[in-house]
């Protein structure tokens, strides 16, 4: 008599026939093509038409299958991957059957896929099916071509071998690399959990050897997985257990995740399980230990894979932290009824405390390294501000590690200055804003009752404690409004006896800034204000050392190589380049009338309308006395003299105001151009020296070019 269990259901009958699709329909299209289907397309029908859909749906069923069945971790066993090999296949020979011979070459390219991607017995399984196919296709059919099934076996078996060899090959290197890095990375993690020990005796000196964050984090978890590890085996011999485990709480505190477990079987849940059910969740309602036993098992286990043992006595202990949070819990079961004893249960609570003391260790340890690196970062800070040479690269170099410090949300730096007897402040850079806000870069806003004025007023950080109403506060100006802040702080940047400005530092969060934090921050300013300073003290001393002191153009030294810097790039690349010599017309008689102080106030003034005149991309320098000199990059004489008539004209329509009077003058301009009249620097000024006495003794007052200056010496030979 057949009994019920042993009679297939209705579903499992279903399953079986869609399981069978795939091998039935290679099938039925390996015997049409061995009864001459497929021989071209004038041949085609219903009946290859429905096989061709047939395999199609196969082979998606197929590749389904296997995509589900890896999802969940399942094995793929030879049946899967002959099923999708053997639909690839007959698709491949029946493109073959009706394209001809010349379509040969997918088959070879498919071979080689499914022999490098499929395990070997798979892969050479298939292979003898391709040998089959091409038998029927080659030899089946009305001419028998067995040179050409002899080679199409040949070349299949050669790519099939090579591809396979090559892979193994590759597969073989890329293991062994990978077991030595392995090696290679357990020797430097043990070294460092020796070097944790160290750590966490107080020697300080032990951070030295610590280049690698990742190193730190590996090593803390390989020395806590060590102690929870071996509390366990302490607890599976000591109470003669079947499965002890240690499961911990998610972040959300409403599941349970495995850390780590002594069992035999492989039924434990391994993904997170609700932490409210069964068993295990009134221990953590409870936060006290709970014993069972039951010979007919007991109910409520939800720590296994449905198909798990059946438990019949169970020990359970919760992990509680000395505030009488819960972190996890400990289990411990039999498959036996031989109930736990007192004894039991004050040993597994010892090992619960056990691991909860592994399980601090990560967290100090991620104080440690947090500490750490904040550590590092501060001193990072520090050495990027001593680089700094200039003003704009210490107001990058606070910015962004004051941001990165304190993760920052919102960073600005601000310079104070006196300007006729009054404070006016200035935004210099900002960082954390939109591009309306970085805009305000370079705003000056005068003293005022706002926070950044008050800093610099009162030379302390401020403010002094939480502010309400963040939004409202002013930190700048009245026009000027910083939305979304939750934190703020203003630190003056003091060198000496003096506030060079404000480190403006908010944060979107209201607990950002902590205590050491804080004070950080405030170091950091401190010593961005001495490298503001130095920074400052170095731009002063560069522009003594290359500005003229009265006119605040280039001097003749700056002048000189500039010139050169030009010259070289119009010789390297072809361009014309100009130079432009001026002298102030009876200068001499300004001074001996109206004194040095007038002549100085001449040159200033010339000196600005011939900066103002000037393109950006000239050279503006004075040469001495009262010479001045422009080199004019991409000019020809033409150009360079539309420009210097301009300046000479503005020169001339210049009023003085003097003591004695108002005094007009006026110069004269002598230019030369490059290549036209010459290839060297030296050979450009004293031409242009030339023409400019040509105009002086010319009538003064104009602007002469090489070619007019030698015009007009010809024509005065010709008189003569």
């Amino acid at each position: 008599m057949t009994s019920l269990s042993s009679v297939p259901s209705p579903a499992k009958l279903v399953r079986a026939f869609f399981r069978a699709i795939p091998a039935a329909v290679a099938l039925a299209t390996f015997v049409h093509l061995a009864r001459g289907g497929f021989r071209g397309l004038h041949t085609l029908g219903w009946t290859e038409a429905a096989l061709v859909v047939g395999l199609l749906v196969g082979i998606g069923m197929a590749a389904w299958r296997r995509a589900m069945r890896s999802s969940v971790g399942a094995i793929i066993d030879l049946r899967d991957d002959l099923e999708l090999g053997g639909g690839l296949i007959s698709a491949a020979f029946i493109v073959v059957a009706i394209g001809g011979g010349e379509l040969f070459p997918i088959v070879y390219l498919l071979m080689a896929f499914l022999v490098a991607f499929l395990p070997r017995n798979a892969g050479m399984t298939l292979l003898g099916v391709a040998l089959v196919y091409d038998g029927l296709v080659t030899l089946g059919g009305p001419v028998v071509n067995l040179t050409g099934f002899l080679t199409h076996t040949m070349f299949l078996a050669l790519f099939a071998g090579l591809y396979h060899l090559v892979l193994s090959a590759r597969m073989a290197v890329a293991k062994r690399a990978e077991t030595d890095a392995v090696q290679k990375r357990i020797r430097e993690v043990e070294e460092r959990a020796r070097t944790f020990r160290l750590v966490s005796s107080g020697t300080q000196d032990s951070f030295s050897g610590m280049s690698s964050d990742e190193k730190w984090l590996v090593a803390s978890v390989k020395e806590i997985e060590g102690a929870v590890h071996a509390a366990l085996e302490i607890a599976e011999t000591g109470l003669r257990t079947d499965t002890c485990a240690a499961f911990l709480l998610t972040s959300d505190d409403r599941s349970l995740k495995l850390y780590d477990c002594r069992s035999p079987t492989e039924r434990v849940q391994r993904e997170k399980f609700n932490a409210g059910e069964g068993i295990i969740g009134g221990v953590l309602k409870r936060r006290a230990p709970v014993r069972m036993n039951s010979p007919q098992g007991l109910k409520g286990v939800t720590y296994y894979e449905s198909g798990g043992p059946t438990v019949q006595a169970l020990l359970a202990v919760p992990i509680l932290e000395g505030s009488g949070l819960v972190r996890g819990v400990l289990v411990a079961d039999k498959l036996k009824n031989e109930p736990f004893t007192d004894q039991d249960e004050k040993l597994l609570t010892t090992i619960a405390g056990e691991v909860l003391r592994s399980i601090e260790v990560e967290r100090v340890m991620s104080y440690i390294r947090k500490t750490r690196d904040e550590k590092d970062r501060f001193f990072r800070a520090i050495e990027e501000l001593n680089r700094a040479g200039s003003p704009d690269q210490v107001f990058v170099a606070v910015l962004e590690s004051t941001r990165q410090l304190a993760g920052l949300d919102f960073c600005a730096v601000t310079l104070v200055s006196e300007q006729e007897g009054k404070r006016v402040h200035r935004v210099v850079r900002m960082t954390g804003v939109t591009a309306q806000g970085k805009a305000l870069e370079g705003r000056t806003f005068p003293d005022n009752n706002g926070l950044v004025a008050n800093v610099v007023r009162y030379g302390a950080p401020l403010p002094g404690r939480d502010i309400k109403a963040m939004d409202r506060q002013v930190i700048f100006d009245e026009e000027t409004q910083v939305r979304g802040l939750g934190a703020l702080k203003i630190f003056p940047l003091v060198a000496g006896d003096r506030i060079l400005g404000t480190l403006v530092a908010g944060s979107r969060k209201k607990a950002a800034f902590e205590q050491d934090v804080l004070r950080m921050i405030e170091v950091i300013a401190i010593q961005a204000a001495q490298a503001v300073l130095r920074a400052q003290l170095y731009e002063q001393m560069e522009k003594m050392a290359t500005t003229d002191g009265l006119t605040g153009l280039l001097n003749h030294r700056t002048f000189q190589s500039r010139a050169d810097e030009i010259l070289a790039q119009a010789r390297r690349y072809n361009r014309k380049c100009s130079i432009v010599l001026t002298d102030v017309d009876h200068f001499k008689n300004v001074n001996d009338t109206y004194g040095h102080p007038t002549g100085d106030q001449v040159l200033k003034g010339v000196a600005r309308i011939i900066k103002t005149l000037a393109r950006d991309t000239d050279v503006v320098a004075r040469y001495g006395g009262e010479e001045f000199v422009m080199v004019m990059p991409e000019t020809d004489a033409h150009g360079a003299k539309v420009i210097a008539e301009r300046i000479r004209e503005a020169v001339m329509a210049e009023v003085f105001q003097t003591e004695m009077g108002p005094l007009r003058i006026t110069m004269s301009l002598g230019i030369s151009t490059f290549p036209d009249n010459g290839q060297e620097k030296q050979q450009l000024i004293d031409l242009s020296d030339q023409c400019l006495y040509h105009s002086k003794r010319n009538g003064r007052n104009q602007a002469v070019t090489v070619a007019q200056m030698q015009g007009g010496r010809k024509l005065q030979a010709v008189a003569e």
